[in-house]
């Protein structure tokens, strides 16, 4: 035949072959294309103060900048991210550590060796009446007997609590955070179960919020060997506390009347003195409390809240090393000064919120399609309902069936509907290459047959 003696050009099996391939890829299906989005780090719109200081919290058509990184509050020394123009954290606050957070979302704005294990004082107590405050009924009353106040360590600060006494529950509490009286914590204490068990239950309570720094010798924050906590952890526990109606009226109290002996009452005062603005100290605007201490061995420390417009704000400071007196205030009043006026320009550098736990898978419902092994155990066990075995099912195979989460089984996808069109494709290129390779392997005869075929003369 004439077209045997036509020379095929070099380059026709080439072009079979990326013709079947074209074939092939256009039967793929095609992702589509994805829009570029905001990276956690990019800020994409102007966000208020609000959202830079909460680090979590959205409006409409506002994105916030990056999370905050837990971290950072591990590294020692002060860490802060502030924009530019931001003022600076201070630089005159000697404490060994720091913190400065918003208490309602949770957002640490600064904060300097966060983490520090360091003795806590009196400042404990935030974690005693967290724990303690919903476990002691409100309405109880408690008479003082002289095992209640054994055990009482020397030189402790005492509001008057007296054997043979009886007391209600509100005043012993009143004692607590003004006079930070110790007798009234081991009478709670007593109340709530023993001295060891609401030793316990505050070394759980610090694990529940995240406060990992914390161990609890004593309830009271006496100097005990062990006992440590960290400003971090305070502060934790003074954000739970003012979420508590109760600890958050005990704590903003100036002064009250304390019981007596023999109906009489006394006038007790808070030592919070940035609170009363006592000893040379002034009262700081917009403060609600909450909590001061000092040991030999912890020096002075703080915890405290103030509010300023629609933000509050907590500081907690842990032994200032400067020597000046009242600087325990003074410094904490400086971190909030810088709190409330750099707030607005800050990223939070980390969060006062507990680590939330993984959620649990979510488990199938009867309305939703089930997974292939609920509709392999249907079809072993006919008349089974969606999600029930049906008679004579085996019950370790039902639980199994019951058991496959929605998660566990991806959704049909685009390539599943195109399967067919891509087996069809793979078999044109295959029978393609097959013809290639075979009209190949004749040329090569004819041509060992007749050199002359493939390349007649003009």
């Amino acid at each position: 035949m004439v077209i045997r003696l036509l020379p095929r050009p070099p380059f026709a099996g080439s072009v079979a072959l990326t013709t079947g391939l074209t074939g092939l890829l256009a039967l793929l299906p095609v992702a589509a294309p994805t829009t570029p989005t905001a990276t956690a780090a990019t800020l994409v719109s102007p966000a208020t103060a609000s959202d830079v200081a909460a680090g979590s919290r959205t409006g409409p058509g506002r994105e916030l900048t990056r999370p905050p990184d837990p971290s950072l509050l591990y590294r020692p020394g002060t860490q802060v991210r502030a924009a530019s123009g931001a003022p600076a954290p201070p630089r005159d606050v000697s404490a060994l550590s720091w913190v400065v957070a918003d208490a309602d979302t949770g957002a640490v704005l600064a904060a300097h060796n966060a983490h520090r294990a360091l003795p806590p004082a009196s400042t404990l107590k935030t974690l005693f009446a967290v724990t303690v405050l919903p476990r002691v009924p409100a309405d109880a009353r408690h008479s003082v007997t002289e095992t209640d106040l054994a055990g009482i360590g020397s030189g402790s600060s005492m509001v008057g609590v007296a054997p043979g006494e009886t007391y209600d529950v509100p005043d012993l509490w009143r004692g607590v955070f003004l006079n930070s009286g110790n007798d009234a914590v081991r009478v709670l204490a007593g109340m709530n179960g023993g001295w060891e068990s609401t030793i316990r239950q505050m070394r759980s309570t610090a694990r529940m919020l995240g406060a990992y720094d914390t161990h609890v010798v004593s309830p009271d924050g006496y100097d005990a060997p062990g006992q440590v906590s960290s400003a971090y952890d305070l502060a934790v526990f003074g954000r739970a506390g003012l979420r508590m109606p109760a600890f958050a009226e005990y704590c903003a109290t100036v002064d009250a009347r304390f019981p007596g002996r023999d109906g009489s009452t006394f006038g007790i005062r808070n030592t919070n003195k940035l609170l009363t603005g006592a000893d040379g100290v002034r009262r700081y605007p917009g403060l609600i409390g909450v909590k001061n201490g000092y040991t030999t061995q912890a020096g002075n420390t703080l915890v405290v809240a103030a509010r300023r417009g629609d933000r509050t704000l907590l500081a907690t400071v842990m032994n200032p090393t400067s020597g000046i007196p009242q600087a325990v205030y003074e410094e904490a009043r400086t971190l909030l000064d810088w709190g409330f006026e750099a707030a607005p320009a800050v990223t939070p550098v980390g969060s006062l919120e507990p680590p939330r736990p993984p959620a649990p898978p979510r488990r199938a419902t009867e309305a939703e399609e089930p997974g292939p092994v609920a509709r392999a155990g249907r079809a072993a066990t006919p008349g089974a309902a969606p999600g029930r075995p049906g008679p004579g099912a085996e019950p370790a195979r039902a639980t199994e069936a019951a058991s496959v989460t929605v998660r566990a089984e991806p959704a049909p996808g685009p390539s599943a509907s195109l399967l067919p069109a891509v087996l069809a494709g793979t078999a044109c290129l295959v029978a393609s290459a097959v013809l290639l390779v075979r009209r190949a392997a004749r040329r090569r005869r004819d041509a060992s047959a007749d050199p002359w075929r493939l390349h007649p003369l003009p």
